[in-house]
């Protein structure tokens, strides 16, 4: 049986094919304006006997292509538990959003916190701030990872943030820290965020923004204890796959 899996993300289209005991197929495209467009893109060519749709565009996805569809938050907990049984919770950086959840020894979730209200502290407000400083995200990310000290950042709010960067370019601070500052100031909300849910133990580090080597190294830094897996971004795409064995 051919399961697939499909995230339709906030920033991007994932897929998660599963068949048998055969490694997963995995795609990825930038979601855009059209993101049932991108998915069709993707799945041109394959074949699949169920499928399921989770994402900011779940509910668009399971009336498109009428399957069952499901939370970010159930799928992510599913990936991590299939990857890492030894996780006892998860740290998910998507475009828009950012979570935090509890693991039981089975793998289940059993509390959850996000951050889906303000920028600050996720993948968006860091491609803003990297624009700012007229910088790639690749070239971001090795910038900070190459200062010796962070620029400190008064604000968490993003809009206030990106003026504050503005006005410490105007005044010479160097690139280095203040693109290690702005990594450290979204660190440590994070860091704070999984405190308050009272999160201990191996946490799976998972989304887009377990990709930025800077913030997983600035995450470690703060105490938190992180386990990497090899495709990040497509935890919950693989969750959302393996929620059909659990319906079937």
């Amino acid at each position: 049986m051919r399961r697939l899996g499909l995230d339709m993300g906030s920033r991007a289209v994932k897929v998660a094919l599963l068949e048998d005991s055969r490694p997963p197929v995995l795609k990825w495209a930038p979601g855009g304006w059209d993101p049932v467009q991108v998915a069709l893109d993707l799945l041109r060519g394959e074949s699949w006997d169920h499928m399921a749709v989770t994402g900011y565009g779940r509910q668009l996805g399971a009336r498109h292509f009428s399957c069952p569809s499901l939370t970010e938050l159930k799928a992510v907990a599913l990936g991590a538990a299939h990857l890492h049984p030894e996780a006892r919770g998860v740290v998910d950086v998507g475009g828009q959003d950012t979570k935090a959840l509890a693991l039981d020894a089975r793998g289940r979730m059993q509390k959850f916190t996000m951050n889906d209200r303000c920028a600050a502290g996720t993948g968006r407000f860091l491609e803003v701030m990297a624009t700012a400083m007229g910088l790639r995200m690749d070239e971001f990310v090795t910038t900070a990872l190459g200062a010796g000290e962070a620029e400190q950042l008064s604000s968490l709010c993003a809009v206030f943030a990106e003026s504050e960067v503005v006005s410490a370019i105007g005044r010479g601070a160097p690139r280095e820290s203040l693109a290690l500052g702005i990594h450290r100031s979204v660190a440590q909300r994070i860091v704070s965020m999984v405190r308050a849910l009272g999160l201990e133990g191996p946490l799976l580090f998972t989304g887009g923004g377990a990709l930025n080597a800077c913030l997983a190294r600035e995450m470690r830094q703060g105490g938190l204890e992180l386990l990497d897996t090899a495709h990040p971004q497509h935890v919950a795409a693989l969750g959302c796959a393996l929620s059909i064995v659990e319906e079937s």
